[in-house]
């Protein structure tokens, strides 16, 4: 009986849960809505509510504000509306931190969360999944005599929580998982573990003593 219940909720809970959690981000989008004068509100312009439509204006409203940015008058009106803000001191904190941390994340150019690392934490001995976030350290790596690297290793079960460390490149070993399996990882606590076939490692443990054999 007791296994019949458990996986009656490894069918039921992760669909409730999904639906919950669509749901509370369709309802947040739909408040967009309210941007629009009260006539053209589509409750009052249809007579009806239909959930989603919020998603539909903030997707537009999102590709539009792209679209305008993108050209040399858009980066001029959001290099003022920046020098603006950079001139309130709460503000200029929080959105400058917050853009940064935006443009690592979404930046299609950056190479910042894409890899996965292998890294001997918090003792020799011990490995640790990481994560990472830039190989440019500036004055940090200009005052150190070897290579560094920042990663971030985070917490589980909840992983936007963690620690930053700057580690030597040749410490870390490079892994082929993507950084959605690495996070499914550790959100599991490492019971997805994703799938690998041994002859990967067999095939790169040729590459390398060819390489060395050269």
């Amino acid at each position: 009986m007791r296994k019949y219940v458990i996986a009656g909720l490894l069918v039921w809970m992760p669909l409730g849960i999904t639906f919950l959690v669509i749901r509370a981000i369709v309802g947040l989008l739909d408040r967009t809505l309210l941007l629009l004068p009260e006539m053209y509100q589509p409750d009052n312009f249809l007579g009806v509510h239909i959930p989603g439509l919020g998603v539909l204006l903030a997707a537009v409203l999102v590709l539009a504000t792209g679209m305008i940015v993108a050209n040399f008058l858009g980066k001029r009106l959001i290099a003022t509306w920046e020098h603006f803000l950079a001139r309130i001191p709460l503000v200029r904190s929080l959105y400058a931190g917050i853009k940064q941390i935006m443009e690592a994340v979404l930046a299609t150019d950056a190479k910042s969360f894409r890899k996965v690392l292998l890294i001997e934490y918090p003792r020799k001995g011990v490995w640790s999944l990481a994560f990472m976030t830039s190989d440019k350290l500036g004055e940090v790596q200009a005052k150190t005599a070897v290579a560094l690297i920042s990663v971030f290793i985070p917490t589980t079960p909840n992983p936007t929580s963690g620690f930053i460390l700057m580690v030597p490149k040749d410490d870390v070993i490079e892994l082929d998982m993507a950084v959605e399996d690495g996070l499914k990882m550790i959100i599991s606590l490492g019971v997805a573990v994703p799938p690998w076939q041994k002859e990967q490692l067999v095939t790169e443990q040729s590459d390398k003593t060819a390489a060395k054999a050269e």
